[in-house]
């Protein structure tokens, strides 16, 4: 079998997705992006399956990963492995189909027959959030996280913190101590705040804060994590596991984040996934994406031990009216009970595509960029 074509289609709100076509008529699917660089990744996918993807073997799915990693002197980073993750997760869906079973199968087999899925809480203020999560809560799920609303000063008035302090206590008793309550400084929490911020928080028993630092920052994660009983977690910005190398071995994070979208594919992940094992450290992977993402990323996590908790933004309790899982051809795949997606069994990824649906929503100009945001001085705040 040889991989004979491709395609890209750029839809809303923000995704790119991938085929890869064989002369077996064998298809698999990607998702290959960075939130704000469609375009610059949708060159580099280009570039990458043209000069080493094409009339190659889609079974051999190491060598591929390692050609189109190790064929370049220059590696790495948020764009190269973001074509990269999306390339890999449709040779697995590829090879899958091929075999006619689902990827997690391939990789050693199940481990869980369900995994626990978190929802996102928007709000901008505690009574808001309150009201969102004891609707989120009745929904069925048993997880949440939010974030900072809005910018945070490198030093900021002490009612900014009791602001954010409220907002948690009013999410935490709004779903009660059975539920888990994730929080993500998202790196807007400059050093001098972050250690404070986390204190604060401490008696909430949050599950875990989120990039507490930026991750150009990560020689500091040891010190914050010494000094408080929150469990720390980042990864959304870390491209390989050779960027988690040193947080895990400083002991300096819990929990990681990867994305199976920037951090290398399937492949990558579950490597991360196992090397993060040897730590004792747990796996929540970070997914704000569509349904391929979504599949390729729960592929890995049915078949990982410490793969406890999934983001998911698509609205997967009520398939029939989510926006977003239109693309499938079935949207009630991701089967939501009680906090849980039930695991995919069908082969590849385990979703199929409604490639009609995708080429008329790829005819609607796609330009998200992340958000410019200012402090009130006017200098430049993260986001």
């Amino acid at each position: 079998m040889k991989i004979v074509d491709y395609e890209l289609f750029a839809v809303p709100p923000r995704w790119l997705l991938l085929k890869l076509e064989t002369d077996e008529e064998i298809v698999g699917w990607g998702e290959p992006i960075v939130q704000g660089r469609l375009e610059t990744v949708r060159t580099a996918v280009t570039e990458l399956v043209e000069g080493h993807l094409l009339a190659e073997d889609p079974l051999r799915t190491e060598y591929l990963w390692r050609k189109l990693y190790q064929g370049a002197y220059f590696r790495g980073g948020p764009i190269l492995m973001s074509a990269l993750s999306g390339i890999d997760q449709a040779l697995w869906d590829i090879k899958g189909r091929y075999h006619e079973v689902p990827v997690h199968q391939l990789l050693g087999g199940h481990v869980r027959d369900r995994m626990l899925v978190h929802k996102y809480l928007s709000g901008d203020s505690a009574e808001e959030l309150a009201r969102v999560a004891v609707r989120d809560r009745e929904r069925g799920y048993r997880a949440f996280k939010t974030n900072l609303p809005d910018e945070c000063r490198p030093l900021s008035a002490p009612a900014r913190i009791d602001q954010v302090v409220k907002q948690v206590a009013a999410i935490r008793d709004a779903v009660g101590d059975e539920a888990l309550v994730g929080f993500d400084f998202h790196g807007r929490v400059s050093k001098p705040m972050a250690l404070n911020l986390l204190q604060q928080l401490e008696p909430y028993d949050l599950a875990f804060v989120d990039q507490p630092l930026l991750p150009e920052h990560k020689e500091m994660f040891k010190t914050l994590s010494d000094q408080t009983t929150i469990p720390l977690a980042t990864g959304e910005r870390l491209y390989s596991r050779y960027e988690f190398k040193q947080l895990l071995i400083n002991d300096s994070v819990s929990i990681i984040q990867p994305d199976v979208s920037h951090v290398g594919g399937i492949t990558e992940m579950r490597k991360l996934a196992s090397l993060a094992e040897t730590f004792d450290v747990a796996v929540v992977p970070h997914c704000p994406l569509g349904p391929v993402a979504l599949a390729a990323s729960l592929q890995v996590g049915f078949c990982s031990q410490n793969v406890v908790l999934q983001e998911q933004d698509l609205d997967v309790h009520d398939p029939k009216s989510s926006q977003w899982l239109a693309y499938l051809d079935d949207p009630e795949v991701f089967n939501f009970e009680n906090g849980f997606i039930e695991r995919l069994t069908g082969p590849g990824l385990g979703i199929e595509l409604d490639e009609e649906f995708i080429r008329e929503q790829a005819q609607t100009r796609v330009n998200w960029h992340s958000p410019i945001w200012h402090h009130e001085d006017g200098s430049l705040a993260e986001w």
